[in-house]
């Protein structure tokens, strides 16, 4: 099999989730990361700007990209060691990212339950620390290799060198540095299951499950997903496009005065609390709203969707009328959760 290949005036609609039609001026697909560097270094790539997609389900293209788009196409999952209480499991970039979750699940292993049906790639797991469900990736990576542009070389880091935070990593901060062509994951053999999220315990009641596993819960999660976010493969989307705003706990105590409906969560700290932007949004009349083919999701307030031929510049305006809406009514900014291409927030 070639370990790599290059398509010219390639298409980006099928490698982005919101199906926005926009090229690349190549696309170079690596299936070994062992030739990255001798591929990177040639001149025809060498000297042209470089994006990483990995299934294209966190970003929005709001421009053709003129250079080179690399897609890992490495997707090998392997057990690399048995411990008495975990499992390490390293997965290739290109992995699917909840077919990875159904595989721990299948070889009997816990912690990734709560975050299946998250569309994307192994690779790009670490880059905004998914998380979902009172769960995130970042708990469960044991190590992250990739391609360090600026020293050409390769380097690990350990989860404590990810600096992963609330949809953050060091990866999200430098994006065009690091190529992550693999993770591994320490996967726990038993691991408290956390039902207490989003309406998990309602779900198990409905599926008639008195005593859940692992897989129960991801069960309940695919069915939560599924009624309340649309399938990006029949309508275009990129899941939540907003974050949910994190503030000091004073900034809330005002705002509960005001709007005593508004949901509050736990956050990374007791000083801080973290609020829902889709009730926000909600509030501000934007659920269901269409204009043209760009929208709002009807099912979740959170999710801009692409009817069909919206292009990503339509998508970004819609993006900030709904940001400059909660921002004069609640005084909150709110921030896009994917990675804007050809454009700034």
């Amino acid at each position: 099999m070639t370990a790599w290949a290059i398509t010219e005036n390639a298409s980006l609609k099928a490698l982005n989730t919101f199906h926005v039609d926009a090229t690349a001026a190549q696309l170079l697909e690596v299936f070994d990361p062992s030739v990255l560097p001798e591929v990177l270094a040639l001149p025809r790539v060498a000297d042209q700007p470089l994006l990483v997609l990995g299934s294209g389900s966190n970003v929005l293209i709001a421009d053709n990209v003129e250079g080179t788009v690399l897609v890992f196409a490495n997707r090998g999952i392997e057990i690399l060691e048995h411990r008495a209480d975990h499992t390490i499991v390293r997965a290739g970039a290109g992995v699917n990212w909840h077919g990875l979750v159904m595989w721990s699940l299948q070889n009997g292993l816990s912690g990734l339950e709560n975050l299946a049906l998250i569309p994307g790639t192994a690779g790009a797991s670490p880059i905004q620390n998914i998380g979902a469900y009172g769960a995130q990736v970042g708990e469960f990576i044991q190590a992250v290799d990739a391609w360090d542009r600026h020293e050409n070389d390769w380097v690990r880091f350990d989860a404590e060198g990810c600096q992963f935070a609330y949809r953050d990593s060091i990866f999200k901060h430098d994006p065009d540095r690091y190529l992550i062509n693999a993770i591994e994951l320490r996967l726990p053999l038993l691991h408290g299951l956390r039902l207490g999220y989003a309406g998990i315990a309602e779900e198990m009641e409905a599926m008639g499950v008195e005593l859940p596993v692992a897989a129960d819960v991801a069960n309940a999660v695919i069915n939560i997903r599924r009624r309340k976010l649309p399938d990006p493969e029949v309508l275009g989307n990129a899941g939540s496009f907003f974050k949910n705003p994190i503030l000091p706990l004073e900034q809330v105590e005002v705002l509960l005065q005001h709007f005593p409906e508004l949901p509050v969560f736990p956050a990374d700290d007791d000083s801080r609390r973290k609020i829902s932007a889709a009730w926000m949004i909600e509030s501000c009349g934007w659920k269901g709203y269409r204009d043209g083919d760009a929208g709002v999701a009807p099912s979740h307030a959170l999710v801009l969707v692409n009817y069909g031929q919206a292009t990503g510049e339509e998508l970004l305006a819609l993006a900030r009328r709904i940001s400059a809406a909660v921002l004069e009514k609640f005084g909150v900014p709110i921030e896009p959760e994917p990675r804007l291409i050809g454009a700034q927030w």
